[in-house]
C-alpha cells in the first residue's frame, strides 16, 4: 500500500485552484495518480463532482476538505479525508467558515489599499469567479495580472504573509472543533504541511500535542511545501505521535503549484499512510 500514488491534497476553482473538479481528476490520472482527493479550502461544493469525474477516470477517491483553524493566534490547516460529505454538523461548520472568511478578504482589501494597493478586494473578487469564497490567492493572482508583483509566491513574500501589510488577524475555528467537524463525520482529520507555519520547536509540539488531544489522527508527511529534511522531520513526528501519515502535493494550478498532482516520492515504509486506515472509505466504480 506504500507504493500507491495518492495525492489527497489538492484545490480546483471551488476555492482558490484555477481548474475545475472534473479538469483537475484528468490530470491527476494522466499524472499516475491512483487515488486522489480534492480537498478545497473550507468548501464542500465541489464534493460530488470530484468523486464522479474520479470514478469516471478510472482511480480512487475519498473524500476532502481543508479546513482553517486556529492555534495560538494563528492559522493552521487540518485536511478531513474520508468523511460523509453530506453530514449536517460538518456542513454547518463550513459554513460558518467560509462566512467569516468574507469579512476578512474585505479587510485584506482595506490593508492593501492603505499600503498603497488600491482596487485589490475588487480584483480578487473578479479572480475568485465562481468559487465559494475569496482566498488569499486570490489576491496573489490579482496583484500579478496587474504587474506588481512576479508571481504569486512574492506576492505572499512581501504583502500577505504574517507581519506584512496585507496580513489581517482572523479568528477562525478551534482545532477542536474543526477536528471534532471531520471526526463527527467519519473521517480522518490530518494537520496540513506543518512545516509552513514556522513555528519555533516549542510551539510546534504544542500544536502537535493539542491536535492529537483533539483527535486529530494524521499528519502530512509529504506535501509539497516540504523539503526533504523536512519530510525527515515529520516522518519522526508522526512516529512520536502515533499518526498517520499523508502525502498531497497541494496542487492548485499549473505553472504555479511548486510540486505536481502525483509527483512527491513514496512514504518511508516504517510509517502507516492515512489511506490504509480509510481503505472501506474509497470510492470506485
Amino acid at each position: 500500500m506504500h507504493l500507491i500514488n495518492a495525492d489527497l491534497h489538492s484545490h480546483s476553482t471551488v476555492s482558490d485552484g484555477t481548474l475545475a473538479p472534473e479538469a483537475l481528476a484528468a490530470r491527476a490520472r494522466a499524472k499516475g495518480v491512483a487515488l486522489w482527493s480534492l480537498t478545497d479550502h473550507d468548501s464542500l461544493a465541489g464534493q460530488a463532482r470530484a468523486r464522479e469525474a474520479a470514478i469516471a477516470q478510472g482511480i480512487g477517491y475519498l473524500s476532502g476538505i481543508e479546513l482553517s483553524a486556529g492555534f495560538i493566534g494563528r492559522s493552521v490547516h487540518v485536511v478531513g479525508l474520508g468523511f460523509d460529505a453530506d453530514d449536517e454538523r460538518l456542513i454547518e461548520g463550513v459554513r460558518s467558515i467560509r462566512e467569516g472568511r468574507l469579512g476578512r478578504a474585505r479587510r485584506i482589501g482595506e490593508a492593501l489599499a492603505a499600503a498603497g494597493l488600491p482596487g485589490t478586494y475588487e480584483g480578487a473578487l473578479r479572480m475568485a469567479g465562481d468559487a465559494e469564497l475569496v482566498a488569499r490567492t486570490h489576491f496573489a493572482r490579482h496583484l500579478v495580472e496587474v504587474g506588481h508583483f512576479a508571481d504569486v509566491h512574492e506576492v505572499f513574500r512581501h504583502v500577505l504573509a504574517d507581519g506584512k501589510p496585507g496580513h489581517v488577524p482572523h479568528t477562525w475555528a478551534t482545532l477542536r472543533e474543526a477536528v471534532g467537524w471531520i471526526s463527527a463525520a467519519g473521517g480522518i482529520a490530518v494537520l496540513a504541511h506543518p512545516a509552513r507555519y514556522r513555528f519555533t520547536p516549542t510551539e510546534e509540539y504544542a500544536l502537535f500535542t493539542e491536535f492529537t488531544g483533539v483527535g486529530g489522527r494524521g499528519v502530512e508527511v509529504l506535501s509539497g511545501s516540504h523539503s526533504v529534511p523536512e519530510q525527515v522531520v515529520y516522518a519522526e513526528m508522526a512516529l512520536e505521535f502515533g499518526l498517520l501519515a499523508s502525502r498531497g502535493s497541494d496542487f492548485h494550478a499549473p505553472g504555479e503549484s511548486r510540486t505536481e498532482l502525483g509527483a512527491l516520492p513514496v512514504l518511508p515504509g516504517r510509517l502507516t499512510p492515512v489511506w490504509e486506515a480509510l481503505a472501506d472509505r474509497v470510492q470506485r466504480g
